[in-house]
């Protein structure tokens, strides 16, 4: 008779280490505290010892995690553009015209600026968004670039100077939206000034700004 075999320790799935998933946990708290104490009252305002009570934890977790307070910033930025950079990716797969790919992606941060206005608060007030902004969306942003130059669609002069000056006037768009200042159709205004940067026509760079928007996967 065949005896039925027996999982050895080794063979069986070693479950989450405990101490991981601590540090998991705590980090994701540090950089929640940061992002909202950021967003309310600025990086200068804020120090490590307030991010560690918002956060509920000792203060020498903080250093477990981060060096420095610069260090939290620019993981609380990483982290949130890069999600939003793939969230554009993924809402503008399918679409055919290169243009269309771009004033889509600035729309959705317009609006982002306008239905979360403290993560837009956290972005245009930090001194070193412009670089964050750049790693994070760079390659999204350069890559639908080059997409229109070779399709025909964009005529630029320098293909990162033109990044920068799109990615300039976005930043610039999101501040007035969260201060209240800008129209209620901004999202369109500024995708259509931006196709006019890359070198549509006047009436080809309004059409394609007022495309619907698509939809994006629902969750779940």
């Amino acid at each position: 008779m065949k005896l039925p075999s027996v999982s050895t320790p080794e063979s069986q799935p070693r479950p989450p280490d405990r101490q991981a998933r601590r540090r998991r946990q705590t980090r994701t708290r540090l950089l929640r505290a940061a992002a909202a104490l950021f967003a309310r009252r600025g990086v200068d305002n804020t120090r490590i010892n307030e991010i560690t009570d918002e956060a509920d934890v000792g203060f020498g977790s903080f250093y477990n995690h981060f060096r420095s307070k610069e260090q939290i910033v620019e993981a609380v930025l990483a982290d949130t553009l890069a999600a939003h950079g793939a969230a554009v990716a993924e809402l503008s797969r399918g679409l055919q015209d290169p243009a269309e790919v771009v004033a889509v992606a600035h729309r959705h941060f317009v609006e982002l600026a306008r239905t979360d206005p403290g993560w837009a608060s956290l972005l245009i007030r930090l001194d070193v968004s412009l670089d964050l902004a750049r790693g994070a969306l760079g390659p999204f942003a350069d890559q639908d670039i080059a997409a229109g130059i070779a399709a025909g669609r964009f005529r630029v002069g320098d293909r990162r100077v033109a990044m920068l000056d799109t990615g300039g006037a976005l930043l610039a768009v999101m501040r007035e939206v969260v201060d209240g200042s800008a129209p209620h159709d901004a999202g369109h205004l500024h995708a259509e000034g931006v196709l006019r940067l890359l070198g549509l026509e006047d009436g080809d760079a309004a059409e394609v700004a007022r495309r619907p928007m698509p939809v994006g996967p629902k969750a779940g």
